[in-house]
């Protein structure tokens, strides 16, 4: 049995797709959208048929209660148009937020960056050069929080060890393969770069990590997936070997004050070797300071 086929999508009609999303969500939030831009490989290349997503970047006057249930609903009605808008992936903050370099909505650093750098703006006022373009320190922070809060969790801890259901879901398994190494590139060269330069970095090392998961991915990102028996096999070899490596990788990279993070890649990386887990040690609390 082969992997399910993921609908192939053009760059320009993913590009339509975000225009016409864009334009929907003009008439949800009138002129308090001030730009929508294309973000990630629409924007700075690399937008694989098969399986890229369709970013969206909104950018918001200002944060209202309300916001996100509303963009949340607008983004659900239009990833059930047809199975081409199921990869519409939306990010949004304020404007404030994007020049105080941080976040009111769903924008991580990551993305804030390549909205900085890369971003196309499909309608409204280009205001990329009022975005602060995050630290280092927050890129890694930021992907160590994402990680741990989608790829950490029990049920896909679980899939990782039994991977039969991944390996015939090609987005997914694409997915699941190339992002800690979407996460490494942007740790070394504090940029997002593209899949493609991710995939060439983590290759060109010296002995590289589930090389054959990293190159079987490759392959089935550009549309050739090979049989899921035969991903299964690769997935259960060399996915959880890959993880270890990302974790070990931040881990000593983290500061001191990241210590709640540092405790979660640990427990992570216990979780995935089916070790016990650490006990979770409490962060002493600052000292008071008892002057009038």
């Amino acid at each position: 049995m082969s992997a399910a086929p993921a609908v192939a999508l053009d760059s320009d009609s993913a590009r339509g797709i975000a225009e016409h999303c864009a334009r929907v969500f003009r008439q949800t939030l009138g002129d308090r959208l001030v730009a929508a831009y294309a973000l990630g490989s629409l924007a700075h290349g690399g937008f694989a048929p098969a399986v890229s997503d369709i970013d969206l970047g909104l950018v918001l006057e200002d944060r209202r209660e309300g916001d996100e249930g509303t963009i949340a609903a607008v983004t659900r009605e239009l990833q059930h148009t047809d199975a081409a808008y199921e990869r519409l992936s939306v990010f949004w903050s304020s404007l404030p937020a994007l020049r105080g370099n941080r976040e009111d909505g769903r924008f991580p650093a990551v993305d804030r960056l390549d909205l900085k750098i890369s971003g196309v703006l499909l309608l409204g006022e280009d205001v990329r050069r009022d975005v602060e373009r995050p630290a280092a320190d927050t890129l890694l922070t930021d992907s160590v929080r994402f990680a741990l809060e989608v790829l950490a969790t029990d049920a896909v801890v679980a899939e990782f060890h039994s991977p039969a259901s991944l390996a015939r879901d090609t987005r997914r398994f694409t997915k699941a393969v190339l992002l800690p190494l979407r996460f490494l590139y942007t740790g070394a060269n504090g940029e997002p770069g593209s899949t493609d330069d991710a995939i060439d970095l983590h290759l060109a090392g010296f002995s590289p990590v589930a090389a054959e998961l990293v190159r079987a991915a490759t392959r089935a990102r550009h549309g050739r997936p090979a049989p899921a028996e035969q991903l299964t096999e690769l997935l259960r070899a060399d996915l959880v070997p890959l993880y270890l490596f990302y974790i070990d990788r931040c881990l000593p990279r983290l500061a001191p004050a990241d210590s709640d993070l540092a405790q979660g890649l640990t427990q992570w990386r216990a979780r995935l070797l089916n070790e016990p887990v650490p006990v979770r040690q409490p962060v002493p609390a600052a000292p008071r300071d008892h002057r009038a």
